[in-house]
């Protein structure tokens, strides 16, 4: 059952002045999980509610399997939806809630008590049948949402942030086990999320919104490695984008002391998408302070760095570290190779650069 979208618009306020999407179009591989990745306010949670029928569209259409469902009411739709918040009934049992759908539709009951019982045992919660969701935890009452979701065994599964209220001890223990569920149910799933180490982990295939609109889609891996944006690959890994020009078939970035065989002609501007795992620092000398580092970071030299910041997190080290001219570069390192250098707050270091993505500068509007 894919999903697919196609030049979707949807505006807001008394004179359509605020831009929910615009002109967005993408299809969601049928029994995959899809991530709509993006910032606050990049319209992910209001493509998913145009998906579900919770919006009418300004323009474009939503067709599942094949059918154009973009008029078709809610219900008559076959999607399950979960929120962020839960949203179950608190007065009702765990069983009620999750047979709340088979309810209204009036199926048999020992087809609801069969399919509750089977979601239950799915979800890992047999046993809680006739508690109150008061009485859970927030993973557990997340996974009887997605029990109740699924009970009317829905063409397609939405996900609005279903993780954002948990912590993030339960974050990843829920994401393992929504990549297991999934596993075995195989349905077409549509998760909204703003986390890119989430999206990347459980997702055959991301869309990245900004602003409104689709800046890349494809798999997990084609956008980290192929960033088609300066928005992209800093969105994706946190990647610095640093500007070079070509020189007889080589792109030079003297910032960072990088020099790649490239075929553009020389002159062209290229960039370089640096992120944080693809730098190794090497101790050069003492630490410097003071006049001293001003001095020294408004030096021509290349390669060269200076260590304005250094934060120990677990088993790697967050490091912000000064090029020649002032700009800044964020580096992680596993925790064992700082301290087998010897690297402290202050010290003088020399860059090496591995890794790292080259493509022609483009003018980005972010």
């Amino acid at each position: 059952m894919s999903v697919r979208v196609e030049s979707m618009s949807k505006r807001f306020g008394a004179r359509k002045e605020v831009v929910g999407v615009n002109g967005v179009s993408f299809t969601a591989p049928a029994h995959k999980i899809t991530s709509l990745l993006g910032p606050s306010g990049s319209g992910k949670s209001t493509l998913l509610r145009l998906v579900a029928g919770l919006e009418v569209p300004d323009g474009g259409k939503v067709e599942i399997h094949g059918q154009d469902v973009t008029m078709t009411p809610v219900r008559e739709r076959r999607v399950g939806f979960v929120f962020q918040n839960y949203a179950l009934f608190r007065h009702m049992s765990v069983f009620d809630n999750v047979a709340f759908g088979l309810s209204v539709r009036r199926a048999p009951k020992s087809e609801i008590d069969g399919r509750v019982s089977q979601l239950l045992g799915l979800v890992q919660l047999t046993g809680y049948e006739r508690r109150l969701p008061d009485q859970l935890s927030g993973g557990q009452r997340q996974r009887i949402a997605l029990a109740r979701a699924l009970a009317t065994e829905p063409r397609v599964l939405l996900l609005d942030e279903p993780f954002g209220a948990l912590d993030a001890r339960v974050r990843v223990e829920l994401r393992e086990w929504l990549r297991s569920l999934h596993e075995q149910t195989h349905v077409t799933t549509l998760l909204v999320t703003h986390d890119q180490e989430e999206a990347l982990e459980l997702s055959e295939h991301v869309v990245l919104l900004a602003d409104g609109h689709i800046e890349q889609a494809g798999t997990p891996s084609e956008l980290y490695e192929n960033p088609g944006s300066a928005f992209v690959a800093s969105f994706l890994g946190g990647a610095k984008v640093i500007t070079g020009s070509v020189n007889q078939g080589r792109a030079s970035f003297g910032p960072i002391g990088l020099s790649q065989s490239v075929d553009l002609a020389d002159g062209a501007r290229v960039e370089a998408f640096v992120r944080p795992q693809d730098v190794r620092l090497e101790k050069l000398g003492a630490a410097l302070d003071g006049a001293a580092l001003d001095e020294a970071v408004n030096s021509p030299a290349t390669r060269e760095a200076w260590v304005e910041r250094l934060v120990k997190v677990g088993s790697y080290v967050k490091l912000s570290v000064v090029l020649p001219g002032g700009d800044r570069l964020s580096v992680q390192m596993p925790r064992h190779e700082v301290e087998e250098r010897g690297i402290a707050q202050g010290d003088r270091v020399l860059l090496d650069v591995r890794h790292v993505k080259v493509s022609p500068a483009i003018d980005y509007v972010i």
